[in-house]
């Protein structure tokens, strides 16, 4: 009898130990997935806090909308708000939504003149940036977008990568993606390339912004001066590249553009087309000054900023990261004096 109380009792004990156990993971469970969760409300354009690089890939592409690389394909209309705390401006520009890319069949992207794909719903934009980083303009920039709560594609050139690394890595930092601009912004329409200058330009380019972000950037690339060749495109599809032109160009690096120009130009541009993907240059002093205007006129508008992603990262050839690593001894890869000197005593 006694032996029969004891074994119920220690079979209750064990029973009590199990529910507890198992509620224990099931909370634990439930508290990580909401740190992950990312709420989606159409079409509200609310704002978006960045970084969010950090998320999961799984979780990022159950939440966006992808672009296959198909030119009859067309993202669905889906926002994605903050995974994190809310924006401090209440007012913000923000995000409407997120699309990702699949580069693999390198896919062009902008003016509606071409056969391009258009994966822009009406009322929508995005943001690019081209020839930074560079002092002063860039992280005007980069404080325009915050003060928003948006984001923008930099296409980057890798000289200038090289020159002034600790400005890219604040672009990235910030949660905008990267694409390239070539190395030295060299027109690869030009009959004085062949065909190897021409693929020492883009891979050079893109080996800069590695070495020089420690990862590798996106597979997005803009021609220079917008103008490109059938030789030219068919190598930056052969590696995977999505080949970004531009609906809307502001026009910011021509000397009569002043900031209040260039707003006009793109908002008259933007009323004939509703939508598009509007070129400025991160490089131009007159841009940085226009961009925290221009970007409250959008939101007056009604316009909502689409944020790019990719499905995956630039594959670097090995060769030209040895040949960026070896010949052009950029800034950023002398190591701080912090990790060659340290105070033993004192």
């Amino acid at each position: 009898m006694i032996r029969n109380a004891l074994s119920l009792m220690v079979s209750c004990v064990i029973a009590t130990g199990l529910i507890i156990g198992m509620w224990y993971l099931t909370f634990t469970h439930a508290s990580q997935t909401a740190a992950w969760t990312i709420s989606v409300r159409p079409n509200r354009g609310l704002p978006l806090t960045l970084p969010a690089p950090a998320l999961p890939t799984r979780v990022l592409r159950n939440d966006v909308d992808v672009t296959a690389s198909v030119p009859a394909a067309r993202a669905t209309a889906r926002a994605q708000s903050a995974p994190a705390a809310a924006c401090a401006n209440s007012d913000a520009l923000g995000i409407g939504r997120v699309v990702e890319i699949d580069t693999s069949e390198g896919p062009s992207f902008g003016n509606a003149r071409t056969a391009a794909m258009d994966f822009l719903n009406d009322k929508e934009v995005v943001l690019s940036f081209d020839d930074g980083p560079w002092p002063g303009n860039t992280p005007a920039v980069l404080k325009a977008l915050a003060d928003e709560c948006t984001t923008g594609v930099f296409f980057t050139i890798g000289k200038h990568a090289s020159y002034h690394p600790e400005l890219l890595r604040q672009v990235q930092a910030a949660g905008h993606i990267i694409g390239t601009h070539t190395w030295s912004h060299a027109n690869l329409n030009s009959k004085k390339l062949g065909a190897q200058q021409v693929k020492d330009e883009v891979e050079k380019g893109f080996s800069a912004a590695k070495l020089v972000l420690g990862n590798s950037p996106a597979p997005l690339f803009r021609f220079p001066q917008l103008q490109s060749n059938a030789a030219a495109v068919s190598y930056l599809a052969q590696r995977h590249v999505g080949m970004f032109s531009a609906d809307i160009d502001s026009l910011d690096f021509r000397r009569t553009s002043t900031p209040d120009k260039i707003v006009e130009r793109v908002m008259s541009e933007l009323e004939k087309r509703h939508k598009g993907i509007i070129l400025m240059h991160d490089f131009q002093k007159n841009t940085a000054i226009a961009l925290p205007a221009l970007l409250r006129r959008l939101k007056e508008g009604g316009y909502r900023v689409v944020r790019i992603t990719t499905r995956a990262p630039y594959e670097t050839e090995p060769e030209y990261d040895a040949a960026i690593l070896k010949d052009f001894r950029m800034p950023a890869l002398r190591a701080p004096l912090t990790s060659a000197v340290r105070t033993v005593s004192q």
